[in-house]
């Protein structure tokens, strides 16, 4: 059982437009406030979708290198990019996120249905920024929508060797409409099967709107990390719009504490990570 906790924010994500979620931090200042605020908190990740002057998921060169540099100045947080963008992006956009030099990068392992879209992953697709990757020095966390997406990883693993720094991270991510549910009895099938994986395998889970406790619950219970944040969900309880993604981190760093399971700093993360 890990003793501590890994919590990671993600503020913004792809999917919310900020006309309906006002507090959705979609510029840069806005971002890093967020980010200084649950750095503070108790977060050491930060899982970014970056907006353009309109407010649109983008993944412009330009705006992701100067997003990754101002984190970096203001904040210690670990900066994760993400490389699934919008479901919209083609594979030579989301590859190129890495040219922008996060200390680390999403890799999903594998297409599912994403309410009435698809979130498409091809295998060529997949090996390809894992062994770019492996080349430039940066981090995975493999996400994991549903539990096949575990197979690929180990084959992936088998035929193309370890990730940077030898140390697997998964972050299971549940209840999105058509991938795996957000239950406990789901995430402990989940968690069994990392057996398959590298010995000393991590994993986060993420439940996605009204699974958000539950997964939370259910993640701290088998030793797991969590994910949390307005990319996920919006709503904090019935009827209630979450106001900040600082409410989101305090409930799990209050989750984590009650589970005598106290946030990692960032020192211990980047440990845990191997960055």
């Amino acid at each position: 059982m890990t003793t501590g906790t890994l919590i990671t924010v993600a503020p913004t994500g792809a999917e919310s437009a900020k006309a309906e979620v006002p507090a959705l931090p979609v510029t840069l200042d806005e971002l890093l406030l967020t980010a200084k605020e649950c750095e503070a908190l108790g977060a050491s990740v930060i899982h970014v979708h970056i907006r353009d002057d309109d407010a649109r998921p983008t993944l412009d060169p330009g705006r992701l290198r100067a997003t990754v540099a101002a984190l970096r100045e203001s904040t210690n947080l670990i900066v994760q990019l993400s490389t699934g963008g919008a479901v919209t992006d083609p594979e030579a956009h989301r590859l190129a996120v890495l040219d922008a030099g996060p200390d680390m990068t999403s890799c999903t392992m594998g297409t599912v249905n994403f309410g009435d879209d698809v979130f498409l992953n091809r295998w060529e697709f997949i090996v390809d920024l894992h062994t770019r990757m492996q080349e430039r020095g940066i981090v995975p966390e493999y996400e994991i929508f549903d539990l096949g997406h575990l197979t690929a990883l180990r084959r992936l693993l088998d035929r193309y060797g370890l990730p940077h720094g030898g140390h697997v991270h998964v972050d299971f991510v549940m209840g999105v409409p058509g991938g795996m549910p957000g239950t406990t009895a789901t995430l402990v099938a989940a968690q069994q099967m990392l057996h398959d994986l590298p010995e000393g395998t991590t994993f986060s889970a993420t439940g996605i709107g009204r699974s958000s406790i539950p997964v939370m619950l259910a993640s701290l219970s088998t030793g797991g990390h969590l994910r949390v944040g307005m990319e996920d969900t919006v709503t904090y309880a019935k009827g209630r719009p979450v106001e900040s993604n600082m409410q989101l981190v305090a409930r799990a760093v209050g989750f984590a504490q009650l589970a005598q399971r106290p946030p990692l700093n960032t020192t211990q993360a980047r440990e845990l990570l191997g960055l």
